[in-house]
């Protein structure tokens, strides 16, 4: 089956999962000021604001070592809490007081993260073509999956992670195996996602249909890929035929 998008007919689609069907950093955010209050009392909104964007998009390159192997998920993790704190004076100390702010942070974090409302309906749409999907995500499997479960996004069985195929994004081969996994052909398939440059780009030259979903409108000069700001503009109004 196939199905008329906003870039020509396609017949299977794959998705990231962070910020494109979840909303992690509103999940990142949320539980970050809860557990770190204590620690940071009377700090005002402003300052939670710059707290959640260095945890979020400052100290990306903690998460670069840990998809290169040099770091665990939770390392990274505690780094990146670490440099957030210390920006506002703060030590986490080594011991209990780091192991026990990680685990809380992951326990609240897991229980905020919520599918975007463009999410059920896109997949409706899909479901009712007859058009496959799946997820390809920079993480792990397993960790991946629990969150899709968590989010109430069960229906998205088919799910490459880093450890799938021993590479991250942007390397073709973890677009490759989604596509392989859907049963369709690259330039067939539709790939989404809200990292310009590891979703567009990456699965565009991977031989796939790549577009960046830019949900906040952020302007990149020169950029002339493809792009909407919703998941809603992805589909058009009818299926295409057989």
């Amino acid at each position: 089956m196939a199905i008329a998008t906003s870039f020509g007919t396609i017949r299977g689609v794959l998705f990231d999962i962070d910020d494109t069907l979840v909303d992690l950093e509103y999940a990142m955010t949320t539980a970050l000021r809860d557990v770190s209050e204590h620690l940071l009392p009377g700090l005002d909104q402003a300052g939670w604001v710059k707290f959640g964007r260095i945890f979020t998009h400052e100290t990306t390159h903690f998460y670069d070592r840990y998809l290169a192997g040099e770091l665990t998920f939770n390392e990274q993790r505690l780094l990146r809490g670490r440099a957030a704190l210390g920006h506002f004076g703060v030590e986490l100390e080594d011991g209990e007081e780091s192991q026990a702010w990680v685990a809380e942070y992951h326990k609240r974090q897991t229980a905020y993260v919520r599918a975007f409302n463009d999410v059920e309906e896109v997949l409706d749409a899909l479901d009712a073509a007859g058009v496959p999907y799946g997820a390809v995500s920079n993480n792990v499997h397993d960790y991946q999956r629990a969150k899709l479960d968590g989010a109430g996004l069960e229906r998205i069985r088919i799910l490459v992670g880093t450890d799938t195929v021993g590479v991250a994004k942007p390397d073709p081969a973890i677009y490759l195996e989604g596509v392989r996994l859907l049963g369709t052909t690259p330039g067939e398939t539709l790939y989404v996602g809200d990292n310009r440059l590891l979703d567009a780009d990456g699965a565009t030259a991977a031989g796939l249909v790549g577009v960046w979903l830019n949900r906040v409108g952020e302007e990149v000069a020169g950029f002339s890929g493809r792009q909407v700001d919703s998941l809603r503009q992805l589909l058009a109004t009818a299926p295409a035929a057989t």
